[in-house]
């Protein structure tokens, strides 16, 4: 699969595949992300919040406990970085999908009324750049749903 065959890709599905493509690269990209962090780093950040509260000589009152609350909350809030953006990029995925059948099905609509349905490879033209967004934008959704589901 060439070039030239993602560039004919891309100009059959219109511009809002461009933008279905981008927001997977940045959905794809946060998913990475989350991986390698998982992967890398997040032991250390862990046990580093371990290591501190015990080395510390109270633990029993209210002070100490608040102070167990604060290391685990930072340790949760740097699992959980950038997981809504994550979600949020799964979600707009089949949006602009629907973006792009609305748009292709206009295309359509003006091929109609110009020619009267005479022109049938302008409206097969406009059937594309409706469907092909579609699929794009519910695949790539349906690449991160899983990531964005167990975080």
């Amino acid at each position: 699969m060439g070039l030239d065959t993602l560039q004919n890709f891309l100009e059959r599905g219109g511009p809002v595949l461009i933008v279905i493509m981008f927001a997977t690269f940045v959905m794809w990209g946060l998913i990475l992300e989350r991986l390698f962090y998982f992967r890398l780093a997040h032991k250390g950040v862990a046990n580093r919040a371990i290591e501190e509260w015990e080395s510390r000589s109270d633990r029993k009152s209210a002070y100490a406990q608040w102070v167990r609350d604060k290391l685990v909350s930072e340790v949760r809030q740097k699992a959980e970085a950038n997981v809504q953006l994550t979600k949020a990029t799964v979600a707009l995925a089949p949006l602009l999908g629907l973006l792009g059948t609305v748009t292709g099905m206009v295309t359509v609509f003006d091929v109609l009324a110009l020619t009267d349905g005479a022109d049938a490879k302008a409206m097969a033209a406009g059937v594309s750049r409706a469907t092909i967004p579609t699929m794009a934008g519910m695949v790539a959704s349906i690449t991160g749903i899983p990531f964005a589901s167990g975080m």
